[in-house]
């Protein structure tokens, strides 16, 4: 193993770590000791340096691997495209008209207005999505222990799955929010997008009455938007958080760990596979609010 001596807490912890880089300010005192003279951009070595780091900090492991399957997914995809003809499909064509069909069937029934960007945003997010999930079921070890050689740091953090990362899943949601906000403007305009979180749900025909609902509709309102993105990024990357965790602990118990990793790898391949679609229609069902009138 890529840790082998460390304490179960610590063989967690160091599974659990992201690969922080980020600024330490000048005379910073590091975990080995050493005072930085001048503001440093570096490598955190444990979880402090990677707190004190700040908001600017940024976790490597988990951009580089949502970029990169991102570019996976991207490429695939455009091979497909490129090799699509009138004729019967290969099967790898297939497998991808299949998704592509799903997904497409999806959004005809969720989203009730006309736009050229959500089915295409559809199979992005179902596909990005369940790519990053995967990485889950690649032996916790296995990459680190390459990480780790390749550093020559026996103690290299090194974590694959992106969507155990908030970060991410923060970045995916937040995005998300940032649609249906233009959307609802888009679709209602300003004045519209204003009275939808005013005049609902509490209403009047009474003019003084309906000034005095506008806070409490606002409050409500507000509150319901704003749960939005935060229900999506805490139900993905607290799913996700708990397999890794779970793949952790088996990976403790030795000779044991590849019977039991078979069979919750199965389990989890459901886990997977369904929160990448739970993220894909929680996102065209919220759009698809934004753009209907109440």
């Amino acid at each position: 193993m890529a840790t082998e001596g460390l304490t179960p807490t610590s063989y967690i912890q160091h599974h659990l770590q992201n690969l922080v880089y980020g600024r330490l300010p000048a005379g910073y005192e590091r975990s080995d000791g050493t005072i930085l003279e001048q503001d440093t951009w570096t490598i955190a070595h444990n979880s402090s340096e990677a707190v004190d780091m700040g908001f600017l900090a940024i976790n490597v492991d988990s951009m580089a691997w949502a970029v990169g399957l991102g570019i996976v997914f991207s490429y695939f995809f455009y091979r497909a495209a490129k090799k699509a003809t009138p004729g019967v499909p290969g099967l790898w064509l297939n497998f991808i008209e299949m998704i592509v069909e799903v997904v497409d069937k999806n959004v005809k029934e969720s989203f009730h207005a006309k736009s050229d960007l959500i089915a295409p945003l559809a199979l992005t997010i179902f596909c990005w999505v369940f790519l990053m999930n995967l990485m889950d079921l690649v032996p916790v070890d296995w990459l680190p222990l390459l990480a780790a050689t390749a550093a020559g740091d026996p103690h290299f953090y090194f974590k694959v799955v992106p969507t155990t990362d908030p970060n991410i899943t923060f970045g995916l949601s937040l995005t998300v929010f940032a649609l249906i906000i233009f959307y609802s403007i888009r679709f209602k305009g300003v004045g519209g997008f204003i009275s939808e979180l005013t005049l609902h749900p509490f209403s009047s025909k009474n003019l003084l009455v309906q000034v005095l609902f506008i806070i409490p509709n606002l409050i409500l309102e507000g509150v319901s938007l704003l749960a939005k993105p935060v229900s999506l990024a805490l139900r993905l990357f607290g799913n996700l958080y708990a397999g890794e965790l779970i793949f952790v602990l088996i990976a403790m118990l030795g000779y044991w760990q590849l019977p039991a990793h078979f069979v919750w790898a199965v389990f989890h391949i459901l886990i997977i596979i369904l929160q990448a679609f739970i993220f894909m229609m929680l996102t065209i069902i919220y759009l698809s609010l934004a753009v209907e009138h109440h």
